[in-house]
């Protein structure tokens, strides 16, 4: 498989595993999508990292597989290239990409599926597609532009330069830059400790702040009042507030 799935302690991680660089073909896509849904229903996962391996995290399609299709193959094959991407954002529970290396074109679109970037300090990020007389086309146009906002995002998308890490941090396209040797341990720990929250209240937290950012103002409000009454009916509610009122603030342990 180019891409396999490992669960611990409530920790899935989607492994990408196709040498050297990661490349991600059809193939890859998905079963990317597979594994997005198989987290996405398995109560044993209850937060993500997404992870290259120690190398490269993903330097973008498979630009050999793309030269020989044409205008009516692309047609079809580009829904099927951003359903396996959209599958991996619409994750309901919390993402962490661990970036080392090469993280561009496609690869550079994955990361942005994530809720949340951690980078090797080796990283290099971009969106490279203009150099082939393309744009981005796995969400890069969209999710980025969200991201870092309008004016960053062309900047990238139109030179189509590759950044550092450090660079990646200011703009705001990772949200934290650490030695190599660290990145998985850290995206793992971020992902454990979510992992022991309250799952729906997590979930509500990510739906409402997405689904949000997506609507006007008021219809996200609405969004998020349906889901703040909702989580009164949860388990995980009544503990929570009773740790609180028993013990104090951050000592609940949610089930």
């Amino acid at each position: 498989m180019t891409v396999n799935l490992e669960v611990a302690d409530g920790v899935g991680t989607i492994r990408l595993d196709r040498p050297p660089m990661n490349a991600l073909d059809i193939a890859t896509q998905d079963r990317l999508r597979e594994l997005a849904e198989e987290v996405t229903r398995r109560d044993d996962v209850r937060a993500v990292v997404l992870w290259g391996g120690e190398k490269v995290f993903a330097a973008g399609a498979d630009i050999k597989e793309m030269q020989v299709m044409d205008h009516a193959a692309m047609v079809v094959r580009s829904k099927g290239l951003q359903d396996a991407f959209t599958a991996v954002a619409r994750i309901p529970k919390p993402v962490v990409a661990a970036l080392t290396g090469y993280a561009l074109g496609g690869g550079c679109e994955l990361a942005l599926c994530a809720d949340f970037r951690i980078a090797a300090d080796n990283a290099k990020l971009g969106q490279p597609e203009i150099l082939l007389g393309l744009i981005p086309g796995a969400g890069g146009t969209q999710r980025l532009a969200r991201l870092v906002g309008p004016s960053k995002a062309k900047d990238l998308i139109f030179t189509g330069r590759q950044v550092k890490a450090d660079e990646a941090l200011t703009l705001g396209l990772v949200d934290r830059v650490v030695p190599a040797a660290e990145v998985h341990e850290q995206a793992h720990a971020w992902a454990a400790r979510l992992a022991a929250g309250p799952a729906l209240a997590l979930r509500a937290a990510k739906e409402s702040v997405d689904a949000g950012l997506e609507t006007d103002i008021d219809t996200g409000l609405a969004i998020e009042r349906t889901w703040f009454a909702g989580l009164f009916a949860t388990e995980d509610r009544e503990i929570g507030m009773r740790s609180f009122v028993e013990e104090g603030p951050g000592k609940a342990k949610f089930r």
